[in-house]
């Protein structure tokens, strides 16, 4: 059976408009982000604003494999091993790169420039972005604070400065997958919609002796 027979015409149509509202032109970069529930929460927060692609940045170790069963379906993950490759790879295709860091001078969500394609790196839980990531970045990315906390969860710190940039880039250039990235990923996620229907009806049709 082709993947549609497994997807009704309702799903099909949200797929489709969800792909429609997808940003091509902003990324996200997870360097060596090891705690299950904040590459989790960073996945939910990407498809929830439309930012259509993640690097994985592992640096040796594998993140547990349960993390964002649902959100990441809907995200191009892309794995690797150093963050020197994520970012060259990136400004090969004309992204600027920006850090995750408390250094200045900084930008924030509200004046980082969008007028072009552009990635946010963020750090690990427990010492941020690495040198080499700061070394290759065309500058720096600071949620502000004003109270006594000095720094937020990365999860959240993501959370906050996708939104803010995407939004932003969203209003100066639209949603800007290509019509050929479209139909790839409306192919992909139907095919992902029938696994997951062939494995709900594997479960819970009885066998019968």
């Amino acid at each position: 059976m082709p993947p549609e027979d497994f997807v009704n015409a309702e799903r099909r149509a949200r797929i489709a408009a969800a792909l429609d509202r997808r940003l091509g032109s902003v990324v996200a970069v997870c360097e060596a982000v090891r705690r299950r529930h904040n590459v989790s929460a960073i996945l939910r927060s990407c498809e929830a604003f439309g930012v259509h692609e993640v690097h994985l940045v592992t640096q040796g170790f594998r993140p547990s494999p349960g993390a964002a069963r649902g959100a990441e379906r809907w995200i191009w993950r892309r794995r690797y091993d150093h963050v020197a490759d994520s970012l060259a790879e990136l400004k090969a295709r004309g992204f600027r790169v920006y850090v995750a860091d408390l250094a200045e001078p900084s930008f924030t969500p509200e004046n980082v420039p969008v007028d072009g394609p552009l990635a946010l790196v963020f750090g690990s839980e427990t010492r941020g972005v690495s040198d080499t990531a700061r070394s290759l970045a065309d500058g720096v990315l600071r949620v502000p604070m004003h109270g006594l906390t000095e720094s937020l969860n990365v999860s959240v710190s993501a959370a906050i400065a996708l939104r803010g940039v995407a939004e932003r880039r969203r209003t100066l250039v639209g949603n800007d997958l290509s019509a050929e990235e479209k139909a790839r990923f409306y192919n992909e996620w139907l095919e992902s919609e029938e696994r997951a229907a062939r494995g709900y009806r594997a479960r819970t049709t009885p066998i019968l002796s």
